[in-house]
């Protein structure tokens, strides 16, 4: 009710000046024309009148030119339409004005139709011109809303394909890396299987989730890590350089946890004894962009799975 109270009153606003400004270029004429004598009260009476009856005409209009629109393959129909409604209008208008003047005002005389027919079918052909521009921008203004909403649900099931190709990787090594402690290290595969436990709860507490803060994506990473260590023991040690600034920042969720693992599955797991460097997980702004390594020394981390990590990143936007 609100919106079309203000839709209303913009309308009426808007014929309302263009009386006004009909109404001082009537004035201006009769001050300056040679010997002539202007009034500011007759002008704007006859030109907030002359206006308001185009106010009044003007659904008519509108729905004539929504009816038989001028667009491709109808112009046979709709061009010879508006042409006979033009001239009826502009005669219906000349009509109007003359009771307005007469009935309203209190006028005596008559405009000549040669005076108005022409300025009454200009009139005629702004108004349907107008009302077609208005339909055109609401279609196009619909149709980007429908190819935004459009883009961000393929962004979702992009996001949601490409995180599904990560988990059952993830699932398959810790569970083979929990069957080669079970005989070994009972113990440490009790706590491996407690941190998978939880690792598995923090997945489904999130199902539907593509971005998280980077916080909470380096919470659900020292879980991981939590399994890696009872896995490798000493030789494995992670430094966390993460710069304040990129804690609050928006990235795809579980997106380092494939970049670390893939970090120690080349870097760590072949070597039999620890590097001579901790591994390195950083978070830092790079160029206008959030950008994250797992390194160390010569090798960085971003082999596995590299074109689903900076897939999941450009449907995100930020990251890299």
């Amino acid at each position: 009710m609100r919106k079309r109270l203000l839709s209303w009153t913009a309308i009426f606003l808007g014929w309302t000046i263009l009386g006004l400004f009909d109404a001082s270029q009537t004035y201006i004429t009769y001050l300056y024309s040679p010997g002539g004598r202007a009034y500011w009260a007759p002008s704007l009476k006859l030109g907030l009148a002359g206006w308001y009856v185009w106010g009044l005409l003007a659904p008519g209009i509108v729905w004539l030119a929504r009816r038989f629109r001028l667009e491709r393959g109808r112009w046979r129909v709709s061009l010879p339409v508006h042409m006979v409604a033009g001239v009826l209008v502009a005669l219906l208008k000349w009509r109007l004005d003359a009771l307005v003047r007469h009935y309203v005002l209190g006028f005596a005389g008559t405009q000549a139709l040669a005076f108005t027919l022409h300025l009454n079918l200009a009139t005629y052909w702004m108004i349907v011109g107008a009302s077609l521009g208005y339909d055109y921008y609401k279609r196009y203004r619909e149709g980007e809303l429908r190819a935004s909403e459009l883009a961000a649900q393929l962004s979702q099931a992009q996001l949601q394909a490409l995180r599904m190709q990560l988990h059952p990787h993830f699932l398959f090594n810790t569970l083979n890396a929990i069957s080669a402690l079970v005989h070994r290290d009972p113990e440490a595969a009790d706590r491996m299987i407690a941190r998978l436990s939880e690792l598995l709860r923090l997945t489904l507490e999130d199902v539907g989730v593509q971005e998280v803060p980077l916080r909470k994506e380096l919470e659900f990473l020292e879980r991981y890590l939590e399994i890696e260590r009872t896995r490798f023991a000493d030789r494995l040690t992670v430094e966390m350089e993460i710069a304040p600034e990129t804690l609050d920042a928006r990235t795809p969720y579980l997106i380092l946890q494939p970049l670390v693992e893939n970090a120690i599955r080349h870097g760590i797991a072949p070597r039999a004894r620890a590097g001579r460097r901790p591994w390195a997980v950083t978070a830092r702004r790079c160029a206008g962009r959030w950008a994250t390594t797992a390194s160390s020394g010569s090798w960085a981390g971003a082999a596995w799975g590299s074109s689903t990590r900076r897939s999941r990143c450009r449907s995100a936007g930020g990251w890299r």
